[in-house]
């Protein structure tokens, strides 16, 4: 009798481990994310603050181009006041299609392209979209890892006890992934 409350007590405590690790680690993979996320978010903010100053820079040159640079305008204006990460993701995918776009009427204006400001601008833009790829990247990574964690047994039944959500991955929508038309 003494042998078997043992072995039960035993058992039990071991459940009780392998549920703590398994909810610490839950706890682990959500602030991988939140993490991710802010890096992400940095990276954005930066984006945000250089597009005023291309759209000043361009707009001597290419005057006749508004339509281009009022959109840039908008859309950096709707990703800035985004609330939700969804909405978040979208509006920052129409920002990254404008600053495809505009890059691509930049293309028309050899003078501008010689311009040092906007060779300047334009290389932290490079740098800062090279940043947010590596960053959404690593996003990605740790949204997958917890995804993975919170679907497998047994590990998603504490996720489940405990309201752990599935993170949504930061994907690029059909027009980012097509190049752009340049016309001379």
């Amino acid at each position: 009798m003494v042998y078997s409350f043992l072995i039960l007590s035993g058992i039990v405590v071991l459940l009780l481990i392998v549920c703590i690790a398994m909810y610490n680690k839950l706890v682990k993979l959500k602030n991988l994310m939140q993490e991710a996320w802010s890096v992400i978010d940095v990276f954005l903010k930066k984006r945000h603050d250089l597009v005023p100053n291309l759209v000043e820079t361009v707009k001597g040159y290419a005057a006749h181009e508004k339509n281009v640079l009022d959109n840039l305008t908008r859309f950096r204006s709707e990703a800035m006041q985004a609330k939700d990460s969804a909405s978040r993701m979208e509006s920052e995918n129409n920002l990254g299609k404008a600053l495809t776009q505009f890059l691509a009427v930049v293309e028309n204006y050899p003078a501008l392209k010689a311009n040092d400001n906007f060779l300047d601008l334009q290389r932290q833009l490079a740098d800062i979209e090279s940043e947010l790829a590596m960053s959404r990247r690593y996003y990605n990574g740790t949204v997958r890892e917890n995804n993975i964690y919170i679907e497998r047994f047994p590990s998603n039944l504490i996720a489940g006890m405990f309201h752990f959500g599935k993170g949504l991955f930061f994907t690029a929508d059909e027009t980012e992934k097509t190049l752009p038309d340049v016309s001379f």
